[in-house]
């Protein structure tokens, strides 16, 4: 399983899925965090780890992020 840098204390988890390895799961909303007490807005955050960290594909270890609380407005897109 393969990690993101400085940011242990938003992991959440293992994410299993059939016939594939576990991946580690951050909680979307505290790597943000992380990285606006680092330094950056908030939209600046927002926009690093889109392509950053979220789009940082490193093969099929890569972790996954979770929106515990905002979850129903993925239903609607």
């Amino acid at each position: 399983m393969m990690m993101v840098d400085g940011h242990d204390e938003a992991i959440v988890g293992v994410v299993t899925r059939f016939g594939q390895s576990p991946v580690l799961c951050y909680d979307y909303k505290k790597v943000i965090g992380t990285l606006v007490s680092g330094g950056m807005s908030e939209e600046e955050a927002v926009e690093y780890f889109d392509f950053n960290i979220e789009g940082a594909w490193v093969g099929e270890g890569t972790p996954c992020f979770i929106v515990l609380d905002d979850w129903r407005r993925y239903m609607e897109e």
